[in-house]
């Protein structure tokens, strides 16, 4: 096959074809000496941009985002901006939007650059305002963002407030900060459901089931204090269950298997990817290529027996969601979360009362 390799990517495909595991989770060859093309960045708004009759812009839907945060920042909610979803978009540093092919063809190279647009409640030059923005090169964090916010308000509606939800995208450093900025604030409720879904993986589930696994020892009291509080601190009372899906991947595959191995709660969803011999960093190769070869894995701390290699984790309750109602935000391994966590919760019973105060003339 080398007469027909044409580039570094023809290479790393043949190498890939012959590393000798090629049914392993973790074998990759990627990188190495190739061409690397400047990519011109498209600048991006934070919103969703419709064709309006008129032939202008219409912004349909602005992605909210966080704007202290530089990966959620949202250009058209920055300080002086005041877009607002149907406002609509007349002109791009100057060049009317009315008769352009794609909006997006006057953002090219734009991203992280200041932009000037003119923006109107209506669809004419007249009244219309120039704004200053800068767009941003990647809105995949701000809709990851509104993902999960709408999911915090989902299972908050249909729980009246009870119920907590936490996504662990993966199990490296994100991971890790989004399970302490979610896990914490929602310790005032009586129960928790984790999405597991969609994992990447990395190498801290330990953390996190260690923290999940704490149990109360005793209850405390305070003068003047009326809701008695626990030991440890920082750890959910109440029942928790766990979403899972086909992209729960390496460390997420092993942490819905921690998770039912200690019987931690109910696993819901599909069958993890399956991919648990781990891998450390690449061998020196001298044009730089990128080469990992398995070098761990995993059986039974009870047997000698192989696990979630190849097979995955099961779910305890299966269930699929449909792509199509997906997109239209249906949820229906998020809704059987609900269904089961409410009825979990009807043996919750939190912290005891208060008891009555000890006779000290005994």
């Amino acid at each position: 096959m080398l007469p027909y390799v044409n580039n570094r990517n023809d290479l790393n495909y043949l190498i890939g074809e012959m590393i000798a595991e090629l049914n392993v989770g973790h074998a990759y060859v990627n990188g190495g000496d190739k061409p690397a093309p400047e990519r011109l960045q498209t600048g991006l708004l934070g919103a969703k941009l419709v064709r309006d009759g008129s032939g202008y812009y219409k912004v349909s839907e602005i992605l909210k985002g966080q704007n202290w945060n530089s990966s959620l920042r949202s250009p058209l909610t920055e300080v002086g901006v005041n877009v607002k979803e149907g406002d609509f978009i007349l002109s791009i540093d100057g060049k009317s939007t009315q008769n352009m092919n794609d909006i997006y063809a006057a953002l090219l190279g734009k991203a992280g650059k200041p932009v000037e647009l003119a923006v109107n409640s209506v669809s004419t030059a007249e009244g219309s305002r120039k704004v200053i923005v800068t767009p941003i090169a990647n809105e995949a964090d701000l809709y990851y963002y509104k993902w999960v916010q709408h999911n915090i308000a989902y299972v908050n509606e249909k729980t009246n407030g009870e119920v907590g939800y936490i996504h662990i995208p993966d199990m490296g450093p994100t991971g890790l900060n989004e399970f302490a900025k979610y896990f914490y604030p929602q310790l005032a409720k009586k129960a928790l459901i984790i999405d597991d879904r969609g994992n990447g993986g990395g190498n801290v589930s330990p953390m996190i089931i260690e923290r999940l696994r704490r149990e109360i020892t005793r209850s405390n009291m305070a003068r003047n204090v009326e809701v008695p509080g626990h030991t440890p601190r920082q750890m959910m009372l109440g029942p928790t269950v766990m979403l899972i899906n086909q992209y729960s991947a390496s460390d997420g595959d092993l942490f819905p298997y921690a998770y039912k191995k200690h019987q931690m709660g109910t696993v819901i969803g599909m069958r993890t990817w399956g991919g648990v011999v781990g891998i450390r960093g690449s061998l020196p190769f001298i044009d730089g290529m990128d080469l990992r070869k398995p070098e761990f894995a995993s059986y039974s701390a009870d047997e000698s027996e192989w696990i979630i290699e190849g097979t995955g984790v099961e779910p305890d309750i299966m269930v699929d969601n449909d792509p199509a109602q997906e997109y239209k935000g249906v949820d229906a391994q998020l809704d059987k979360a609900i269904e089961v966590i409410l009825e979990e919760m009807k043996d919750y019973k939190g912290v005891p009362p208060i008891p009555v105060p000890p006779d000290k003339s005994k």
